[in-house]
């Protein structure tokens, strides 16, 4: 299979006990969903400090014990809106400027240009952003990640990865490769991981598999690309 190899998400993430952030996008097995997930991980007491909160057609995510914020700025955020045609999910408040920029008539990239990795030095943590863009019951999607160019923070490294939808077939992007001190930033494409028709199988299989200790809050969504409604699943550790 070599380069095409496809593997569950499960056999991806269940003996990796750090991989930060992580989108997924990809075409259910059927042909007929569009599927997206996101998750968050964190170490620290201010990152496991979440929720996420469905608002609408949209997903933010707030503290979960307000008084134990010590920093809102890289926690608090929209990881997932709707604009136009299009579903934006992403591990930062880059969520509003590629919202802006689409509703702007401006596109994903040019969004992205002016935008870089967070500043928590000396992890550097990388951007990952997706967007499905829907034309009638098709749909293409993107992936991208910014992240830093070496370990000083000196410049910003932008790669996006453009993707045809095949029935069956996801990609899936995280932040870090694994744990460490500091945290490795994600290397190489992203992964190829099956889309199964059961949204209930496809989050078990997410869930049950994140690191017990440092997995916080999971969102899922299948959207009917004949009727455009969807379904989804959310999951918070917090409760």
């Amino acid at each position: 299979m070599g380069i095409y190899k496809i593997s569950t998400i499960g056999e991806i993430i269940k003996d990796n006990s750090y991989v930060g952030r992580g989108i997924i996008i990809g075409k259910s097995r059927n042909g007929e969903k569009a599927v997206t997930a996101y998750f968050i991980m964190g170490r620290s007491e201010n990152s496991r400090n979440r929720v996420f909160i469905k608002q609408g057609d949209e997903v933010i995510i707030h503290p979960f014990d307000a008084s134990k914020v010590e920093d809102p700025s890289l926690i608090i955020y929209s990881p997932v809106r709707t604009v136009k045609n299009s579903l934006i999910v992403t591990n930062g408040d880059q969520t509003d400027t590629i919202y802006d920029f689409i509703n702007d008539g401006k596109t994903f990239e040019q969004a992205l240009e002016t935008r870089e990795f967070e500043p928590d030095k000396p992890n550097f943590t990388p951007r990952i952003s997706g967007i499905l863009n829907f034309n009638g019951n098709e749909f293409d999607y993107k992936l991208s990640i910014l992240k830093s160019a070496d370990e000083n923070g000196s410049a910003c490294n932008r790669y996006t990865f453009n993707y045809s939808p095949l029935n069956g077939l996801g990609h899936f992007i995280h932040t870090y490769n694994c744990d460490g001190n500091p945290i490795p930033t994600f290397t190489g494409e992203p992964e190829r991981v099956e889309i199964p028709d059961d949204i209930d199988e496809f989050t078990d299989d997410i869930w049950n598999n994140l690191n017990e200790q440092n997995k916080i809050s999971l969102y899922v969504r299948y959207i009917d690309l004949e009727s455009g409604e969807y379904c989804d699943r959310m999951i918070n550790k917090n409760k």
